[in-house]
């Protein structure tokens, strides 16, 4: 069974006396460790199929099953905990909170849960930096940190309660090539050695050397899986 599973999905806005197809018909699997990229042009559906994936908008037509969970009509508060739950993201701008550290930024996800930020958490947090390479800068606050290094604590954070799905929104947009480079093999190394699913959103073709395959977005609709993306790495 795959990890994400969308069927014939569509989203329609309203705007005025037209509609809006900001997906159109879109059907997409992914498996257990699975790395697809998903590339297109700004404007063709890419973050809105990324949103639907992960529960942050709902499809006007079509099916939703994340790891066996049909969230196609769930209602907020179901989506609410079906996401704290079930899925990690990791967003362009990287959403870290200012005024707390490395290691606070990934209780945070502890605490929306109803934890308390005890021993287990701790260590958990710990853990995760350690292996993203951070395990120095566990105190600094995101200001004192580098571009790479809050997009490490938002990996980690992503995988703070084990996701057996990960959505990536233009992980690498604001660093530059090297350091992009070794967020997207980080980013390999940890979804493969989870058996994590992945879509990684880019407009970037060169962050698709990473994935397993390559889907590509234009208009709201999604082309048959290339074969070129076969990773290399």
């Amino acid at each position: 069974m795959s990890v994400l599973d969308m069927r014939d999905v569509r989203k329609v806005y309203r705007s005025g006396d037209a509609d809006i197809i900001a997906l159109d018909h879109a059907t997409l699997q992914v498996d257990h460790g699975e790395i697809v990229a998903l590339l297109g042009p700004s404007g063709s559906g890419k973050t809105t199929l990324l949103s639907i994936a992960g529960g942050l908008l709902t499809p006007t037509e079509g099916t939703v099953v994340v790891d066996g969970h049909d969230i196609s009509a769930y209602n907020a508060k179901q989506l609410t905990e079906f996401r704290r739950e079930n899925v990690g993201f990791v967003f362009q701008s990287v959403n870290l909170v200012p005024f707390l550290n490395a290691e606070e930024n990934l209780l945070v996800v502890d605490e929306l849960g109803g934890g308390k930020g005890g021993k287990t958490a701790k260590g958990r947090a710990r853990q995760l930096l350690e292996e993203l390479g951070l395990g120095s800068r566990m105190r600094n606050l995101p200001a004192q940190l580098s571009g790479g290094e809050r997009q490490r604590v938002a990996i980690g954070r992503a995988l703070f309660n084990n996701p057996k799905l990960v959505l990536f929104d233009e992980p690498t947009s604001a660093l530059d090539t090297k350091i992009g480079a070794q967020v997207m093999e980080l980013i390999r190394t940890e979804m493969k050695s989870r058996d994590t699913a992945a879509v990684i959103v880019t407009h970037d073709s060169r962050m698709t050397d990473y994935a397993d395959r390559t889907v590509r977005i234009v208009d709201g609709r999604l082309t048959t899986n290339s074969a070129e993306a076969t990773a290399t790495h």
